[in-house]
């Protein structure tokens, strides 16, 4: 029988523990998910049949604060993978310091099959089912894989309507008329860059001599493509769900940024056209993308992209992970083998989950930043953790993935601890 996605996940755990002096009632807390949710969705269709859609949400760990994680419409959702996601979340949210616990949550639907009317009632049932699992001191959802701030405005208002009363706080990601934070759309991808550029002196690594390697062009995958294309890096190959195109003399990035958004005009929420429609490049697979012979690679798609299958083919210098476990536990032992850095994405794509922080803050407090302020707070942040992250992988001579959990699971433990383990207990 094949490893779960769980199961993956919690092989960092054991990793770190190993690393870490750490109670055994720590380990007990972590194992396993506070709270877990399945529901049903029934949502009636624009030719007058009802479907029903099956949603999942998974608070897994509070000890920080109340819960924090995206939801994601995707046909692959299931549970194992929103509680793997949600435990990712916690270790991600400690990693960064903030005062929040892990959560996820998803809709197993391809949201590209439904009109925009399909999609809102989808949305807004959602928040039907979860309305008691949820809330601004309980769990916080926000936007991630086929989800966008129109979803997410459509979902506090469902939520403020239960409620009987405005609940900004509730949710993030939301459009900047109904509370959303500005930046918080390009923060995964800013967040990722400012740890590239951070890194980028410690490898001895200049800008203008580094190739890149984008696999995943959504708003993330965009976003990181379009800053390190500006900033001097050659972004050589791009890729989304149909495809990916290369270019060894460098592509244009903002050229296909502004295909793709001219591209969706008339496609409702989500764009159903390729990067692979650009004139004058190579048409490649993705699988051709990750095996691809550049310094930088980002997997900025979906999980479990480089596996034992695959790993040995990998040829980049660098791997940052922009999606959410992109890489098996398996492969990054092929890796390691082969000299290839991998920057795990508890650390390299916590900007997200920071800027949304931000504007939880934001939504609280009644009082919103500039874009200037939000990037500069979350520059600050990621560039800190980030050379923490590093001195750790180097003082203990660990991976940066290990460095990551040991980082995390120290500020886990704090928490664990103060409120008394069997060592205070048994005194």
């Amino acid at each position: 029988m094949s490893e779960s996605l769980f199961d993956q996940a919690s092989e960092r755990l054991a990793q770190a523990i190993a690393h870490v002096p750490i109670s055994e009632d720590a380990i007990e807390r972590l194992k396993s998910p506070k709270a877990s949710l399945q529901v049903s969705i029934p949502v009636r269709m624009d030719d007058g049949t009802l479907k029903v859609f099956q949603g999942y949400r998974v608070r897994y760990n509070d000890l920080r604060g109340p819960t924090k994680g995206g939801i994601r419409f995707h046909p692959s959702v299931n549970m194992d993978e929103v509680k793997s996601l949600a435990f990712w979340m916690t270790f991600k949210c400690a990693a960064v310091n903030l005062p929040f616990g892990g959560a996820k949550g998803g809709v197993a639907v391809d949201p590209k099959q439904l009109s925009k009317f399909e999609l809102e009632r989808l949305s807004r049932g959602y928040i039907d089912a979860i309305a008691d699992f949820m809330g601004a001191d309980v769990d916080i959802p926000a936007p991630d894989v086929q989800t966008n701030p129109t979803i997410m405005g459509w979902m506090v208002d469902q939520y403020s309507t239960i409620q009987r009363k405005l609940c900004p706080a509730a949710i993030t990601g939301k459009p900047l008329a109904m509370g959303g934070s500005i930046g918080r759309e390009t923060a995964t991808g800013l967040g990722a860059f400012f740890a590239i550029e951070t890194l980028m002196p410690l490898l001895k690594m200049e800008r203008e001599q580094t190739t890149v390697a984008v696999q995943g062009f959504g708003n993330v995958g965009a976003a990181i493509a379009d800053l390190m294309s500006k900033a001097g890096y050659k972004v050589v190959a791009v890729s989304d769900s149909k495809g990916g195109i290369y270019s060894e003399k460098g592509l244009d990035v903002p050229s296909i940024i502004n295909y793709k958004q001219s591209a969706r005009k008339f496609q409702a929420v989500y764009c159903q056209d390729s990067v692979c429609n650009i004139v004058e490049h190579k048409t490649i697979s993705n699988a051709e993308l990750l095996q691809l012979d550049v310094d930088i690679l980002i997997p900025a798609a979906l999980e479990n992209q480089i596996t034992e299958v695959n790993a040995d083919l990998i040829r980049a210098k660098y791997i940052f992970e922009v999606a959410n476990g992109p890489v098996t536990p398996a492969a990054d032992a092929i890796l390691e083998k082969k000299g290839i850095m991998v920057f795990p994405d508890i650390l390299i794509n916590a900007g997200g989950v920071t800027v949304s922080y931000f504007e939880w803050v934001q939504n609280r407090s009644g009082f919103y930043w500039t874009l200037s302020e939000v990037n500069d707070r979350l520059k600050q942040s990621m560039v800190a953790e980030t050379l923490r992250i590093w001195e750790i992988a180097n003082e203990k001579q660990i991976s940066m993935r290990t460095a990551a959990y040991v980082h995390a699971l120290s500020r886990l433990s704090e928490a664990i601890e103060a409120k008394g383990t069997r060592d205070y207990y048994i005194q």
